[in-house]
């Protein structure tokens, strides 16, 4: 796994999507954020963060959730969020903290938020939708953009490809909307060495026949934080909020869509520190 983590350590922080053209940016907290481009509003605005490991022994996990929790809220009082994704992995092993999560922290955040199971949180639908209201697998659509959240795991932690009929029933759904985004917590394609996913061929072949399937965004692995592609779809990934290994900063992304459909995304180093690129000589 450390050769895996050194492969990737120096990661791309920015990219933009369908046609914008845009310097690569690496944020900190204290940098201004990058719009879609000058006097566009933005139709939707969303953070999207990951493996919060709550309750992971020998861990700080509970000052992990109130730094993501304040993070957030400072960056939807600068710039509004419309909601934020918690994308897997909100607990380490315990679906029973799975409750205590989300009302000792997520419901202090001052946007609505939604979350997908990762393979540490190891709960059934029932449980899920009792903790959050909704099932492991869903969608919904905010601004006339569309999203398919999909489980990726079981009760056991094992790595899963995601339901394709419910995938395809739910995209099927949102064919009238030029822009939709996938949520999975584990990435169905290998992209690098010892990779901690798991290939998905059919996913990948359903994804990429829905044209207005714009981006897929992934956790799972702490270590990533910029793109990969499955052809010309784009998988975004977003570091991590917790857990013992990783990028060297905890941070999140931010996904916004103008009014002409053109997105921007960008990866936050939320922690500030270490700084990113730092050079000396």
């Amino acid at each position: 796994m450390s050769d895996r983590r050194e492969f990737i350590k120096a990661s791309v922080a920015s990219l933009m999507l369908a046609g914008i053209s845009a310097p690569v940016i690496a944020l900190t907290r204290n940098e201004e954020y990058p719009t879609s481009g000058p006097e566009k509003k933005n139709r939707l605005r969303f953070a999207i963060a990951s493996d919060g490991h709550y309750g992971q022994p020998n861990v700080d996990f509970k000052k992990d959730h109130e730094n993501i929790v304040r993070w957030l809220n400072e960056a939807h009082a600068q710039k509004p969020l419309d909601f934020v994704i918690i994308n897997g992995d909100l607990v380490h092993d315990r679906p029973d903290l799975l409750a205590v999560v989300k009302k000792e922290h997520y419901d202090h955040l001052k946007v609505p938020f939604f979350a997908v199971p990762g393979n540490h949180d190891m709960a059934d639908t029932a449980l899920w939708k009792s903790v959050f209201g909704y099932e492991d697998n869903f969608s919904f659509i905010k601004n006339q953009v569309g999203f398919v959240l999909a489980n990726t795991s079981n009760t056991k932690g094992k790595y899963l490809c995601p339901n394709n009929d419910f995938l395809k029933t739910e995209l099927d759904k949102l064919t009238a909307l030029k822009t939709v985004f996938v949520i999975l917590h584990i990435p169905p394609h290998f992209w690098v060495p010892e990779s901690p996913f798991i290939e998905c061929p059919d996913t990948i072949s359903l994804l990429h026949s829905y044209p207005n399937v714009k981006a897929v965004f992934h956790g799972h692995d702490h270590s990533l934080d910029s793109v990969f592609y499955t052809g010309k779809l784009p998988h975004f990934f977003d570091a991590h909020i917790g857990g013992n290994w990783g990028t060297s900063y905890k941070g999140y992304r931010i996904v916004e869509v103008d009014e002409n459909e053109k997105i921007c995304t960008f990866q936050v180093n939320a922690s500030a520190s270490p700084m990113l690129n730092e050079t000396k000589f």
